[in-house]
């Protein structure tokens, strides 16, 4: 395995599964590259939101801008230099504030099924 450098402009933004609005999702290392995680970059138009309960350990790192995650134990508010861990199996629903937000993410073990791959 080679060690790599990756910037947001080596991600191919793609729209969320399963999701309709202006959230997108760029890997730059998942299940085709052989490892046991996905690495990637998110996009947040300002005032999106999705809901999604997680299949896989989910780290963000927010890089620009404001996102607030919910969940049926409250609400945190995050925003550059910041850190959120979603665990597994939690019902999680993610908004970008009037800013919009860009992340970093680590998913353990990938976010997609090796079928759905391109």
């Amino acid at each position: 395995m080679i060690v790599r450098k990756f910037t947001i402009a080596d991600a191919s933004f793609e729209r969320s599964p399963g999701q309709h609005g202006d959230v997108f999702a760029g890997n730059l290392i998942d299940e085709r590259h052989g490892g046991p995680i996905t690495i990637g970059y998110g996009r947040y138009a300002p005032g999106q939101s999705i809901d999604v309960t997680l299949a896989v350990d989910d780290v963000m790192v927010v890089l620009e801008g404001r996102l607030s995650v919910s969940t049926d134990a409250g609400t945190l508010t995050a925003g550059p230099g910041e850190i959120v861990h979603m665990p597994k199996g939690e019902a999680v629903t993610i908004r970008s504030h009037e800013e919009g937000a860009v992340t970093a993410y680590v998913t353990y073990p990938h976010w997609r099924e090796p079928s759905s791959a391109a």
